[in-house]
């Protein structure tokens, strides 16, 4: 019976880390935001936020291909990676990870137990608090180390992981090491760079699954995810994500149509994140692709992490089930 994680950005928060309104906020205060910028922020304030206004500058550019449109939008993804790697750095500066001092009650504990681990995070919080030197010693036999697949740092080694940038390997040397928990980053990372152009590989703005299908490794880092959710009997824990996706949700949904999938919830919303999902007129006319997912839900918990895993004993137990 595989265990798998997804995270969203909710999982970050509990650390601090900025929800989508937040990022908002800090990108109106960015030096690369002009008045132009912050007023096209405005305009998708209520539409979609800052993805909105990405995704309406891509857009633009493959409309228009000038010069204009192409420093507009870097601009906007130059203040995007201004407050990644902030956020990163306040992360590196956390002194505990943890909320209770016995290992039984720790997230680390629960963590280790999960097949794999998926994340649409693109902050680096897991490398730098979970993924270290203590994490095979810490697992207490479950582990012989990390990976983050098909992914290797560029030299030199040794700095701190907010500043180690990553590049992706050949496409041959995208395996999974046996023993090792694998991490997959479904939509980048600030920390990775895309070794074809020199930028960041960040999926961020409109239409993901184009973005994702040029990059291999993200295209392989999905059907990773795929593959995991059709094996039998697979119990998928998702905290944090508010289900805001299509690409993600029809894998997930798609697992659910087949009976393959139970579901356990993590969010301040519980279940009822799940009604909060868009769904096109379509969808309402021809039947809905979520159906079966509310059926494979065996549990939600509305407490955040650092009360789940800081002394709450009555939540911990029922998060806990999930293995059982």
């Amino acid at each position: 019976m595989p265990h798998i994680l997804l995270t969203g950005a909710g999982f970050s928060r509990n650390w601090g880390g900025w929800l989508a309104d937040e990022a908002f906020e800090y990108l109106l205060g960015c030096q690369q935001v002009d008045d132009d910028i912050r007023a096209l922020l405005w305009k998708h304030k209520g539409l979609g936020g800052f993805e909105a206004a990405l995704s309406h500058l891509q857009s633009e550019l493959d409309r228009r291909q000038d010069s204009a449109s192409e420093q507009r939008l870097a601009k906007l993804v130059s203040a995007i990676s201004e407050m990644f790697a902030d956020m990163n750095k306040a992360f590196s500066a956390i002194e505990s990870f943890e909320s209770h001092n016995s290992p039984e009650y720790q997230l680390r504990s629960c963590l280790f137990r999960f097949d794999a681990i998926f994340s649409l995070n693109q902050d680096v919080l897991m490398e730098q608090h979970y993924l270290t030197s203590s994490f095979a010693a810490a697992s207490r036999g479950r582990w012989n180390g990390w990976q983050i697949p098909g992914m290797e740092p560029i030299p030199p080694e040794g700095v701190q992981p907010h500043e180690m940038n990553w590049v992706p390997m050949d496409a041959s040397e995208f395996v999974l090491k046996e023993k090792c928990q694998p991490y997959f980053k479904l939509h980048g990372s600030s920390t990775w760079i895309d070794d074809r152009s020199g930028r960041e590989m960040l999926i961020i703005g409109g239409d993901k699954p184009s973005a994702i299908e040029r990059h291999p490794i993200l295209r392989w880092n999905h059907e990773q995810f795929k593959t995991y959710l059709s094996k039998p009997d697979t119990r998928l824990m998702v905290i944090g994500y508010g289900f805001g996706d299509n690409h993600i949700n029809d894998a997930i949904g798609e697992a659910a149509n087949r009976k393959n999938l139970r579901l356990f919830i993590i969010d301040p919303l519980g279940v009822d994140v799940l009604t909060k999902i868009p769904r096109p007129l379509t969808i309402h006319l021809l039947g809905s692709p979520f159906e079966q997912l509310e059926s494979s839900v065996i549990g939600a918990s509305r407490q955040t992490l650092r009360e789940i895993f800081g002394g709450d004993t009555v939540e911990h137990g029922k998060v806990m089930r999930f293995f059982s």
